[in-house]
């Protein structure tokens, strides 16, 4: 790692000469695991007061790209970042440019350039672990999260080794949905989750067939401008960087079983199975059997680790090697997300 030089003045002139004092890269951080017996995340904490983080992690960033391989996550701790725009840049240094959030599933608000507040559901409810974007055809490499104010009390955001959950899965349960792969039907302006408006940003049915046909995705035009879309993808993939096989869908994440029993009973009560503004099936749209998905909840449940927030911490998280979700909280609560590096399948 490089090695900045800092002068420390000995004494006036014609006194004793001043030294220069050298201080590595490696003084200035402790890495360590974050979770006792766990290696995700990695927690880089800052060991010195006043650190620049921008300049660090420009100097660093073969260092934190070879450990975010490694463990999935990390978290940086005391780095100095205050603000929207220390975000911003700490992110922006270490990948490429920020990506839109397209294809949306839930509810966010922006607050930045490509910056946006963490899903703005109601505090009581958890959410469930999922890679982002994996239901689409591109998704980001990269997604970071920021602690600007953390909550009273929970809000955490439990994250899992998506390799490990591979592993943890029966081998005749990763082979059905191999072969079958997963389908997610989503229902649009039916009064409950997203406008297609909101979700494709745009106005013009056109664009999103286009959207649509470029991307492996059947529109249904219903009456009264509703939308339904049909999508069929894999339940794995290989990771770009290491090779390894990882579980990357969201076929137990939009299954109506998933849902807090409240949600799911007033969505079933409403709506018939296929109406249902997101529903999983396998690809070749045959169900989902129930002790297939609770099995699958479990492995999830099992892999999953949390951290307290601190004010200040940063989350970075290869999207691919480590699912995130989000536990119930006391308000106020304030988590800023980016996501960067697109990846297409």
């Amino acid at each position: 790692m490089n090695s900045p030089e800092f002068e420390k003045p000995m004494s006036k002139p014609g006194g004793i000469k001043r030294k220069a004092i050298t201080i590595s890269e490696d003084a200035l951080i402790r890495a360590e695991s974050l979770v006792p017996g766990r290696t995700l995340p990695l927690m880089i904490q800052a060991a010195v007061k006043r650190i620049d983080p921008i300049a660090w992690i420009e100097n660093n960033k073969d260092f934190v790209e070879a450990k975010i391989l490694k463990h999935g996550g990390i978290v940086f701790r005391d780095f100095n970042l205050t603000s929207v725009t220390d975000f911003e840049r700490f992110v922006t240094a270490i990948s490429r440019e920020l990506l839109e959030y397209q294809e949306r599933s839930s509810p966010r608000s922006q607050v930045g350039r490509n910056i946006y507040t963490s899903t703005d559901y109601p505090a009581e409810q958890s959410i469930f672990l999922h890679n982002e974007n994996s239901y689409q055809n591109n998704w980001p490499l990269r997604i970071f999260f920021f602690c600007d104010t953390p909550a009273k009390q929970g809000g955490e955001t439990p994250i899992a080794d998506c390799r490990r959950i591979f592993e943890g899965i029966d081998t005749a349960i990763r082979e059905q949905f191999i072969q079958k792969k997963w389908m997610l039907i989503r229902n649009y302006n039916d009064g409950f989750g997203l406008p297609w408006q909101t979700v494709f940003q745009t106005n013009d049915k056109a664009v999103v067939e286009d959207h649509c046909r470029k991307n492996g995705i059947i529109a249904e035009w219903k009456e009264s401008n509703r939308l339904r879309t049909i999508a069929i993808r894999p339940a794995v993939a290989r990771h770009p960087g290491t090779g390894e096989i990882v579980w990357f869908n969201h076929a137990t994440f939009f299954h109506v079983t998933t849902l807090e029993p409240k949600i799911r009973d007033a969505l079933l009560a409403e709506f018939g199975e296929e109406d249902l503004p997101t529903n999983t099936y396998y690809g070749d749209r045959t169900p989902i059997e129930p002790g297939v998905l609770d099995l699958l909840r479990d492995v999830y449940r099992r892999e999953t680790v949390s951290f307290p927030w601190q004010r200040g911490d940063l989350l970075m998280l290869d999207n691919m090697l480590a699912a995130h979700g989000r536990a119930p909280f006391v308000e106020p609560r304030k988590i800023l997300v980016a996501m960067a590096e697109s990846y297409q399948r």
